[in-house]
C-alpha cells in the first residue's frame, strides 16, 4: 500500500511538474520576435516605440532586443528569442553579411524571416524585406543639393558614405550618385575628397552589379554610421583641402547622425562660408539643426508607417497567407519579395508645415540634443 501510495504521489507531482512547465512555456512564448542594432541611436529607439504599439494593437505578442553594434550579440539575441518559440523573426542586422549565421539558425527553427530596413545578404534564409525605397532616398539627397546650387558650376562637392557592412549603404549612395554623376560631369560640382570616384563622372553605379566597385569607394569616405568617426573624417578632409575646395559648398552625408557632426566641422572652418548638406531619419537633434539652419535637409522615413507595414505582413505570414510585395531586392542569394515605403524631403519649409499639422512635436525638438 505504502509504494502505490509513494508511486501515486510521484506521479502527482510529476502531472504538477509538467503543467508548471507549461503554463512558464505559454507565459514566455513569443509571436514575433525582433533584433535591432542598437540602442545608441535615437533612430532605433523610435522604431521599438513603433513596432511595439503596432504588434500590441494587431493582437501579436512581441519581445524586442538591440545587439549593440555587435554581430555576436545579435547571434545570441536570435537564439534567445528561439528559445522563445517565436514563429517570426524581424530583424534589422548589424552586418549585412555576419547576420547570415544568425537567419539560417532561425530558418533551421521553421521561423520566417523578414528583413527590417536592412537587406542581409549572401544566404536563402530570408523570406521577406520590409523597407523603405532606399535607393529613392539617395536620389533625394542628391537632386536637393544639385537644386541647392542651380545654375551655378565649380561647387565643392564632399561626399560620404555609411557603412560597407550595411547593403543599404551601397543603395543610398548608388542613388545619390544616380543624380549627382551627371552633374559633377557637367562641371556643376567638383568632388573633393574622393579620388575614388573620378572614373565614374557621369557614370552611374549600380548597387548589385557594381558593388565591389562601390565597396571600394565607400571605403574611402565610409563613416561607419558613427558621429565621431564622421567628423574626424570631415576634419581630416577639411585640413586637406585648399582655400578653393571651401567657401560654398555640398555635402552628401548619409544620414542626421553623421550629418550632425560632418556640419559641426565644416561650421568650424573658417574658409568654410556655407555649407548645404543632407540626412535622412527625421531624428529630433536634426530637426533641431534644421530650425536652426545647421543642417539643410532629411529624409524622413516614418518609422511608425514601416512598423505597420512590417506588422501587415506578419499578420500574413502568422495566417499561413502570401504577403504582398511590390519590389524584389537580390541579396546576392535570391530575390527576396519585398514590400516599400515611401519617404519624405523635409527642409525649413517643410517642418514648420509637419509641426502645424502636429506630425512633430516642436517642445521635443527644441529639448533635443
Amino acid at each position: 500500500m505504502k509504494k502505490i501510495l509513494a508511486l501515486i504521489l510521484s506521479l502527482a507531482m510529476l502531472t504538477a511538474m509538467a503543467v508548471t512547465l507549461a503554463s512558464c512555456s505559454e507565459e514566455e512564448a513569443v509571436d514575433v520576435g525582433i533584433v535591432l542594432p542598437t540602442k545608441e541611436e535615437p533612430r532605433w529607439l523610435q522604431d521599438e516605440a513603433s513596432f511595439k504599439e503596432a504588434l500590441d494593437k494587431a493582437g501579436f505578442t512581441s519581445e524586442v532586443l538591440f545587439s549593440q553594434g555587435k554581430s555576436d550579440v545579435e547571434l545570441s539575441n536570435v537564439e534567445a528569442l528561439l528559445e522563445k518559440n517565436i514563429k517570426v523573426l524581424v530583424i534589422c542586422a548589424q552586418d549585412a553579411t555576419a547576420a547570415g549565421a544568425a537567419v539560417n539558425k532561425a530558418q533551421a527553427a521553421g521561423v520566417k524571416v523578414v528583413c527590417y530596413d536592412r537587406l542581409i545578404t549572401g544566404t536563402e534564409a530570408v523570406d521577406y524585406y520590409v523597407t523603405f525605397n532606399s535607393f529613392s532616398v539617395g536620389v533625394a539627397q542628391g537632386q536637393y543639393l544639385i537644386d541647392a546650387y542651380k545654375d551655378k558650376t565649380g561647387v565643392p562637392l564632399y561626399i560620404y558614405s555609411g557603412a560597407v557592412t550595411d547593403n543599404n549603404a551601397f543603395i543610398f549612395f548608388a542613388g545619390a550618385w544616380s543624380v549627382l554623376n551627371k552633374a559633377v560631369a557637367d562641371g556643376q560640382f567638383v568632388v573633393q575628397n574622393c579620388p575614388a570616384i573620378a572614373d565614374y563622372s557621369g557614370k552611374a553605379l549600380d548597387a548589385e552589379k557594381d558593388h565591389e566597385t562601390l565597396a571600394n569607394i565607400l571605403g574611402t569616405i565610409t563613416t561607419n554610421w558613427d558621429f565621431a568617426t564622421a567628423k574626424s573624417l570631415a576634419e581630416a578632409n577639411l585640413v586637406a583641402a585648399n582655400a578653393e575646395a571651401k567657401g560654398d559648398v555640398a555635402i552628401l552625408a548619409p544620414n542626421d547622425g553623421t550629418a550632425r557632426a560632418i556640419a559641426d566641422a565644416f561650421s568650424a572652418d573658417a574658409a568654410v562660408t556655407s555649407y548645404v548638406i543632407t540626412g535622412q531619419d527625421a531624428e529630433m537633434a536634426s530637426l533641431k539643426y534644421i530650425q536652426d539652419g545647421k543642417q539643410s535637409m532629411t529624409v524622413w522615413k516614418d518609422t511608425a508607417t514601416l512598423a505597420t507595414s512590417t506588422c501587415d505582413l506578419v499578420n500574413a505570414l502568422l495566417k499561413d497567407e502570401t504577403p504582398e510585395a511590390v519590389a524584389t531586392y537580390n541579396n546576392q542569394a535570391k530575390d527576396v519579395p519585398s514590400a516599400e515605403v515611401a519617404v519624405t524631403v523635409v527642409d525649413k519649409d517643410k517642418l514648420a508645415e509637419l509641426i502645424a499639422a502636429g506630425t512633430f512635436d516642436q517642445a521635443k525638438i527644441d529639448a533635443a540634443k
